[in-house]
């Protein structure tokens, strides 16, 4: 519905979902990431998915070539798949950033991993290492639980 968006929260940060593969039939995912300062993914690749980072708002720093660089808000970044990165937020204040990942689908290993937050025990990093494995997110190097697990082009993580 026009003006609503799922909100998840996992790993920290806030997701506005505003399309979906029901929007958008499987062409991609499209939301408004809030990350906190100091918080951003450790790096990791994305077996399924291309993946674009509109900074918005605030401070990001992208590690991609082995190296972090600041991206400025009002700034474009495209990490195609199988590309190894992450980003992180060296400011004092939120970083808000529109992202679009394609095709979609990342949406619901977002979805899976908020309910793993919400357990009444903490999260397990090998329950969400196995979670980002069944929806093709890699962490590398590799958490605990993802070491010998097959990728679908048959790369051992």
């Amino acid at each position: 519905m026009p003006g609503q968006c799922r909100v998840i929260n996992a790993y920290g940060d806030e997701l506005h979902f505003h399309l979906t593969a029901t929007q958008t039939a499987g062409a991609f995912t499209l939301f408004t990431d809030i990350t906190p300062p100091g918080g951003g993914p450790p790096p990791h690749y994305h077996v399924n998915e291309d993946e674009t980072f509109c900074v918005v708002e605030g401070e990001a720093e992208f590690f991609v070539d082995g190296r972090w660089i600041g991206v400025p808000a009002g700034c474009v970044i495209h990490m195609p798949r199988g590309v190894r990165h992450a980003f992180r937020n060296p400011g004092n204040r939120p970083l808000r950033q529109i992202i679009k990942l394609s095709p979609a689908g990342f949406e619901d290993f977002m979805a899976e991993s908020e309910t793993e937050f919400k357990r009444s025990d903490s999260p397990a990093v090998e329950r969400l290492a196995t979670i980002a494995a069944r929806h093709g997110i890699f962490f590398d190097p590799p958490l605990p639980s993802q070491k010998g697990i097959e990728t679908p082009e048959g790369i051992t993580a």
